[in-house]
């Protein structure tokens, strides 16, 4: 038999309430449970970033945390970011910055840093960089997700590309 838990918690501003077995992992709660596949699965192991959501204002790997752990939680996703398919500031500046190229860490770099600017609404490239440095990209070499924060925080030079 096994072990269940239920679990009443806000999702993307929409309440939710389930039963969960207690080995069953966020990131699956998420993708499987709740259909929001924006969450992608890396790593499994909260080294690559790519499962980040935020759990209030901080961001966390769902693929280390136990979804009967979320029990009263409220959770964000990607897909949480944008209102009524409006992008929010930072996901134009990916685009604007080209950002993104494979789109896998996106979510996840999005979510990070996503915390970080309801943190620190201005903060500089050092405190980017280690804001991200917990979410591998292998496309873009990072510069143009540096250069689209700062952009997005007005702390970016025209004509000036970070490297």
């Amino acid at each position: 038999m096994k072990a269940t838990f239920s679990v009443q918690l806000t999702v993307n501003g929409r309440p939710v309430q389930e039963e969960v077995e207690a080995r069953l992992t966020a990131v699956d709660f998420i993708r499987e449970r709740l259909q929001l596949t924006g969450t992608h699965v890396g790593c499994e192991h909260g080294a690559c970033g790519a499962c980040t959501i935020m759990d209030g204002d901080k961001a966390i790997r769902s693929c280390l945390e136990l979804a009967c752990r979320l029990d009263g939680a409220r959770i964000t996703t990607v897909e949480g970011l944008a209102e009524r398919d409006v992008l929010t500031p930072l996901q134009q500046a990916f685009r604007r910055h080209h950002a993104l190229q494979c789109g896998f860490c996106t979510p996840g770099m999005l979510m990070a840093i996503s915390a970080l600017l309801l943190e620190n609404p201005q903060p500089d490239e050092a405190q980017i960089r280690d804001t991200i440095s917990g979410n591998i990209c292998r496309c873009t070499g990072y510069v143009p997700i540096v250069n689209a924060v700062l952009d997005v925080t007005g702390s970016a030079q025209p004509g000036v590309h970070h490297a």
